[in-house]
């Protein structure tokens, strides 16, 4: 069983128009904080960014945020956290993000929250890391990624066992539990079949 102690989230630095995201994202603050799981996140106190770090720090949460300095003014960094850690650049932001962390959650988000997912994921497929990747479905805002993924397995472009890698749930109760029973699969991105 792969214990989670600390999760980095990725999520939007707005709101969105359905106030279930930032309903959702104050719960999984709550959740992590009851369950003693720390969260890392992009340091901001705006947005479900905001929402998701009060909502653990409310219930008594570890939180530490990771945040450039020329984002400061853009995201409003988030003062009340536990650890608020002044980046120079966004490389800087994930490295410190995926040392600090053992599993990663996305949220509803934009290219930011896609980029930042997918670098991760990406790292796992080639084997820089064993960590759980997962995606929360909040009201079935990640479906239509969902379907493109398996599209890119349809067509060749991606192999099923690297698919099965993002874990994706709508509950964040669902979610830890398949964290915690994941196993990351050998890495086998580059080699041939005739090496097999």
């Amino acid at each position: 069983m792969y214990k989670v102690k600390s999760i980095v989230v990725f999520c939007a630095s707005s709101l969105g128009q359905s106030d279930c995201y930032e309903k959702q994202a104050t719960y999984v603050g709550h959740i992590f904080a009851q369950r003693g799981i720390r969260l890392v996140y992009g340091g901001g106190r705006v947005g479900l960014m905001g929402a998701v770090a009060n909502g653990a720090l409310s219930k008594g949460g570890e939180v530490i945020g990771v945040i450039p300095q020329f984002l400061n003014s853009k995201e409003r960094e988030h003062t009340g956290v536990t650890k608020l850690i002044t980046v120079d650049t966004m490389h800087d932001r994930k490295r410190i993000m995926h040392d600090y962390s053992d599993a990663v959650v996305a949220l509803p988000g934009g290219f930011g929250t896609l980029e930042e997912l997918f670098e991760m994921i990406t790292w796992g497929q080639l084997g820089l890391h064993n960590k759980p990747v997962g995606l929360l479905n909040i009201n079935g805002f990640y479906d239509h990624l969902i379907q493109f993924i398996e599209h890119m397995v349809n067509e060749g472009l991606l192999k099923p066992e690297n698919q099965r890698m993002l874990l994706v749930a709508e509950t964040i109760e669902d979610l830890l539990d398949k964290m915690e029973r994941y196993e990351a699969p050998q890495m086998t991105k580059w080699i041939q079949k005739d090496e097999i």
